[in-house]
């Protein structure tokens, strides 16, 4: 399943990938369009007819739990896999996933997820493309009914982040296990032209916001730290962090006069502070 709004270049590619598989298991593609109008629905109905399966679902609204819910309502078999509209598949990853539900026990499967900078980039994973999130969608598949069962995504996220973490906290805690299958990785595509400090300081202050959700979700010190909402990094969000230090972190993430590795740590430092400081101000609001 493929959620996506206003990506079909993105999309198009990803679809011609889930078409080269090899060995596949018999599945359907659902692709939720999240409110596009660049003619994503048009690109699905010309490559429809590529697959055994290919199903198209509107939902107007840019909550991507509210569309993935609605992807999950219309799907017809026994598991879910999900991926972006920004990657590209290797020829097995269907057949890896496929082959990591056997067994019989109800499990969560992730792959390692490659972030490159062009389709041209085709590295194989390492030991940096471990994780041990439980449930990332970009490149996870599980049962449908225990998706079912656990009532699937919270549709209260309704900004970047956190979403596909809160469920899999209820899945886990539904009984369901855990594997990382390192056959089952993909390439996720991240051309730094389009990763903009603008972009991505919109991503983090929206997943503070998300992070006091869920931890009104979830008030656990698991949480807590996960999310950074743990004493000490409040503490720096709040006293610490001022409008001085973000400018001059933002000065030098931007910099063409320092070396590339100083803007690159530079960029770290100011949206990792940006999400701190926005996290703080959450938390402070809800006193």
């Amino acid at each position: 399943m493929i959620a996506t709004r206003n990506r079909a270049s993105y999309l198009q590619r990803a679809l011609v990938s889930l078409q080269a598989q090899l060995a596949p298991p018999s599945f359907e593609v659902i692709v939720v369009d999240n409110g596009s109008s660049d003619g994503t629905r048009d690109l699905v109905e010309q490559i429809a007819g590529a697959f055994e399966s290919l199903r198209y679902v509107a939902w107007p609204l840019p909550n991507r739990g509210q569309a993935r819910n609605r992807g999950v309502a219309v799907a017809a078999g026994r598991y879910l896999l999900f991926c972006d509209d920004d990657v590209a598949l290797p020829e097995g990853w269907l057949a890896a996933h496929a082959a990591s539900h056997g067994g019989g026990t109800a499990r969560v499967v992730n792959g390692p997820i490659l972030n490159v900078p062009s389709y041209l980039s085709r590295p194989r994973p390492g030991a940096a493309n471990y994780s041990r999130a439980f449930l990332c969608t970009c490149n996870a598949s599980l049962p449908k009914a225990a998706f079912d069962s656990v009532g699937g995504f919270d549709e209260d996220f309704d900004l970047y982040g956190w979403e596909d973490t809160e469920l899999g906290i209820r899945l886990r805690a539904d009984g369901l296990q855990w594997k990382f299958s390192w056959d089952a990785f993909l390439w996720h595509i991240k051309p730094p032209e389009e990763q903009t400090l603008e972009v991505e300081s919109r991503k983090a202050i929206e997943k503070a916001r998300m992070a006091r959700r869920f931890l009104a979700r979830h008030p656990t010190s698991r949480v807590r730290f996960a999310t950074g909402a743990h004493p000490l990094n409040v503490l720096r969000g709040r006293y610490l962090i001022r409008e001085s230090l973000l400018a001059m972190y933002a000065g030098l993430s931007t910099s063409r006069r320092v070396p590339a590795w100083v803007s690159a740590v530079a960029r770290a430092h100011f949206l990792d502070a940006l999400y701190t400081r926005e996290l703080t101000r959450e938390l402070d609001r809800d006193g």
